[in-house]
């Protein structure tokens, strides 16, 4: 059928490029020859932004397999590789790169094959977008409308095929109920199998969590629980246990909080093991996540009707097949491919999500279908709710989900508590910051495009029904010019800022080029909030004084909207009581944020605030500024937590592999909040049962030159090229990163070895994770993401490889925490908790062999104990690292096996 299709296919790799006639001839070309084909002939190809790079092309065009795969099947993931095509599409993969091409004319084939026939699940709706694409001159379109037939009847458009949720009366408070050890076990065991292996590690666990789950003993004091299990204890299982058993009998929801949104699509497919009757499990378990996440409706029906052009509106075309079959509507790691607004470099993918809180919540005419609004009423029901730090922080913080609010809550990946609570609960007072707040209240100016209305436009009648609130509106938004617009960092960096606040952002870009240093570099800049000079501080009074001259208004606007809730018009219905409602909700948030800004700018001259720390900083990437202005971080932030989260809630568990950091329980209490409660956490700690001592080895290479990129780079592929592939090579700056990789990827490919990167390659992180662990072959280099996030058991990861030791940047922030943390004490607190999560990407399940090669000679000794007790630790040259990794890993390496004797639910952080 490959014969049926007129187009060629193009296929590249850094090993090759190789084009594919339709009449099967299959040729090794170069790049110039390849790029003069592409540009006069369409051309299929797997991941266009990606070939284009291999190219060395960024504007290639063509017929993207990974289109047409979103077109047929949406909703459904495919590992953007030929392998992982053919997998998802059942065909027979190719052997070697040289049939890649031909295989992507098969499987082009064979996804036109599939909409012909009767029993495609995903065909409706698929017709009418077909033909809306074609007039979009999408490249498929002609192909697709050779074999889709007219149906029948006219098709549902998407907005009046999507459900609507129902209204449901507030849930009750939960009921006071206590969850024995002996219980939460029983659970547990029904969870596994009864003949599943024993494993006590697991039970003992199950046990110590369902203490979180005992009625509190007084207000401000939940029953809080540290718990330290390291991989393969099975504790995503243990901690469910307790607490879907306290969910069912108290009728009441449990908050399961994930840092990595991989941790969360791993919780949702355990709930198959936990409900197993899907109308059931839909109920009970229900994934949240900030508004932001998810697609807004009406964005997108903007979008259709001619709101967007070009690519962008191929991918609203793409996105609203998607939103038809979608679970959730989540558009940021649920089950939109990630892979697909990267084909079109993001072209309009963020402005189809509420990234501005603009939402005008019930006076939208898609409301009662809204995925955001669905979710919240699904999750206040529900028995278990997967959020993420941030959105348990932010609603605590902003007094959202007041009715509801989480009484028992389970911290999973709880060494990153620390680390969400201090972007939580942090103020940023900078351009990008105000001038977000500015288009906000005034809505779109100038010659700008889009569904974009001010604060005015949205309470429109509401405006016209109160006098005063009409009069406090008109102010706010006639203050709101006072805040920097269009084109501030060009006015601000050339000299010629407009305003009370550009004006001090240009002294605060001047202050801070003043005492920097590393000018050249091209990272950010920053200096204490310190010894200034005057004009800064003259600088700050009159933005001040603008702040509260907005500030003032908006404060009266919201006052004023309470009181038209309280004295109800006759046209006040229940969705323009959300809709007031909503706008409180944003004003409020809005006000706290100016209240903040206001308080920073007040400092600049004044004595400093012991709880926290506050700098100036020019925000660049490789050179070129983005964003200016001053910043404020608790010094802890787990006060804050405590406040808002910890204190509220009846009952919490912190636990992770590594809460502990190798350090003591004292670390871990500091870490989380635990301190500042009056009564003290149980802790609980299970070792691994992974044989680390005897399935891997740490090796420290002494001969590399510190700062020489050639030996780097060599050391890489060396290693690589010994392990036979499944390297995860990680990365402390980014340009380091980066030239490792122009050195080292084609020589690599040439030797059958994939080499991928975050912040090279076109692709987001998780699909690049996906990738990695589809190809035992693969290599991976990435940063501080693939540190903490990255789950791959099996072959697909047997070696990492880190450049050196991680220290912490030296900001003003860690340089004021490493004072009051004991020095160089803390230092090597960080180092060694980032060593032993980085160390934790290796052993994932039973069976697995790994190593561990770090590529620095001046590692202290004394970091070395972050390593688990009993794993072989040497200091040797890189050529004995390298014969050591080839005889350990090549030798044991079988691609493609698995270890299948894993027992149900064995290895899972």
């Amino acid at each position: 059928m490959a014969a049926s299709l007129p187009y060629p296919a193009l296929y590249a790799t850094h090993g090759g490029i190789w084009i594919a006639a339709p009449e099967g001839e299959v040729r090794a070309v170069g790049r110039g020859e390849a790029i003069a084909r592409a540009a006069e002939t369409p051309m299929i190809m797997l991941n266009g932004p990606l070939v284009g790079q291999r190219l060395g092309y960024p504007d290639l065009s063509g017929l993207d397999l990974l289109e047409l795969f979103a077109f047929v099947y949406p909703a459904r993931f495919a590992v953007p590789t030929p392998k992982g095509m053919a997998q998802a599409l059942g065909l027979a993969p190719q052997q070697n790169d040289g049939e890649a091409a031909q295989f992507l004319l098969r499987a082009a084939s064979a996804l036109l094959e599939r909409m012909e026939q009767a029993d495609w699940p995903e065909r409706e709706g698929a017709w009418a977008s077909a033909q809306a694409l074609y007039r979009l001159r999408w490249s498929w379109a002609p192909a697709i409308a050779d074999r889709l037939r007219r149906p029948d009847r006219d098709e549902r458009w998407l907005f009046s095929r999507l459900l609507e949720w129902e209204e449901t009366p507030p849930r009750p408070q939960p009921r006071p109920v206590r969850i024995e050890a002996e219980e939460a076990v029983e659970r547990l065991a029904g969870f596994t199998g009864r003949g599943a292996e024993t494993r006590q590690g697991q039970r003992d666990y199950a046990a110590a969590a369902a203490k979180a789950f005992a009625p509190r003993s007084a207000e401000g004091q939940p029953n809080m629980v540290l718990a330290e299990a390291g991989t393969g204890i099975g504790k995503t299982l243990g901690y469910l246990a307790p607490a879907t058993l306290w969910a069912e009998r108290a009728q009441g929801a449990v908050w399961v909080s994930t840092f990595t949104k991989a941790l969360q699509r791993q919780l949702d497919r355990e709930g198959v093991r936990i409900f197993p009757d899907a109308a059931e499990r839909k109920k009970k378990i229900v994934v949240r996540k900030g508004r932001e996440n998810y697609l807004c409706l009406l964005n997108l029906e903007d979008a259709l009707q001619g709101g967007f052009a070009g690519r962008a509106a191929i991918l609203a075309q793409l996105v609203a097949r998607w939103a038809a079959y979608s679970k959730y509507g989540d558009m940021v790691g649920g089950d939109m491919p990630g892979w697909l607004p990267t084909l079109f470099r993001r072209a309009g993918a963020t402005a189809l999500t509420d990234r501005r809180g603009e939402c005008v919540y019930a006076g939208c005419p898609h409301y009662r279908k809204c995925f955001i609004e669905r979710s919240a009423r699904a999750s206040a029901d529900a028995d278990l709710v997967i959020a993420n730090h941030a959105l348990v922080m932010v609603n605590a913080a902003r007094g959202r989900d007041v009715a509801n609010p989480p009484t028992r809550i389970i911290f999973d990946e709880g060494h990153h508590l620390f680390d969400a609570a201090d972007s939580t609960f942090s103020t940023s007072l900078t351009g990008q910051e105000t001038i977000e707040l500015r288009r906000w209240l005034i809505g779109p100016e100038g010659k700008a495009r889009g569904r974009r209305r001010g604060l005015s436009a949205r309470l429109m009648d509401v405006a016209s029904y109160d006098e005063g609130g009409a009069a406090a509106l008109d102010a706010a938004v006639q203050a709101a010019g006072l805040l920097p617009g269009d084109g501030w960092l060009q006015r601000v960096g050339e000299g010629a800022p407009f305003g009370p606040v550009e004006k001090l952002l240009w002294a605060v870009r001047g202050a801070v080029y003043a005492r920097a240093t590393a000018q050249d570099a091209g990272y950010g800049l920053e200096t204490e909030m310190a010894e200034l000079d005057p004009s800064i501080v003259d600088a700050a009074a009159p933005a001040v004084e603008a702040l509260e001259l907005l500030l003032r208004p908006l404060v009266a606007l919201g006052k004023r909207l309470e009181a038209v809730l309280e004295d109800a018009p006759d046209w006040l219905d229940a969705q323009a009581r959300a809709r007031i409602e909503g706008a409180i909700g944003g004003l409020q948030w809005r006000s706290q944020t100016l209240s903040a800004w206001i308080a920073l700018a007040a400092r600049l001259g004044g004595p400093a605030d012991p709880d926290f720390v506050d700098w100036l900083a020019v925000e660049r990437v490789d050179g070129r500024e983005y964003d200016i202005g001053l910043h404020r971080r608790w010094l802890d932030p787990t006060r804050p937590l405590a406040e808002a989260v910890l204190k509220p809630a009846h009952g919490v568990v912190v636990t992770s592999a590594t809460l502990r950091g190798a350090q003591d329980w004292e670390t871990a209490e500091a870490r989380t909040g635990a301190r500042h409660l009056e009564n003290a956490a149980q802790r609980f700690s299970a070792e691994s049962p992974f044989d680390y001592a005897g399935n891997s080895e740490v090796l420290v290479v002494t001969d590399l030159k510190r700062g020489d990129a050639a030996q780097l780079a060599g050391a890489y592929a060396r290693l690589i090229e010994a392990a036979g592939g499944g390297t995860l090579g990680l990365f402390t700056a980014i340009q380091r990163l980066k030239g490792v990789y122009s050195r080292i990827g084609d020589r690599l490919a040439r030797a059958g070895l994939p080499l991928y990167a975050q912040h090279v390659d076109p692709i987001d992180t998780g699909t690049l994770v996906d990738i990695f662990r589809d190809d035992p072959r693969a290599s991976l280099l990435g940063t501080d993401a693939l540190r903490d996030g990255v789950d791959v058991p099996g072959q697909s990861l047997r070696l990492v490889v880190m450049e050196g030791v991680p220290w912490p940047r030296p900001t003003v922030l860690h340089a004021a925490r490493r004072v009051v943390g004991g020095g160089s004490a803390y230092d090597d607190s960080v180092v060694r908790a980032r060593l032993a999560q980085a160390f934790g990407r290796l052993i994932r399940r039973s069976g697995d062999t790994g190593m561990f090669v770090l590529l620095s000679a001046a590692t202290p000794s004394r970091l070395l104990n972050a390593f688990p007790p009993g794993v072989r630790i040497s200091r040797v040259p890189l050529d004995v690292a390298i014969d050591r990794v080839r005889s350990r890993l090549s030798t044991e390496t079988a691609f493609g096996h698995q270890d299948e004797r894993v027992a149900a639910g064995e290895g899972l952080e």
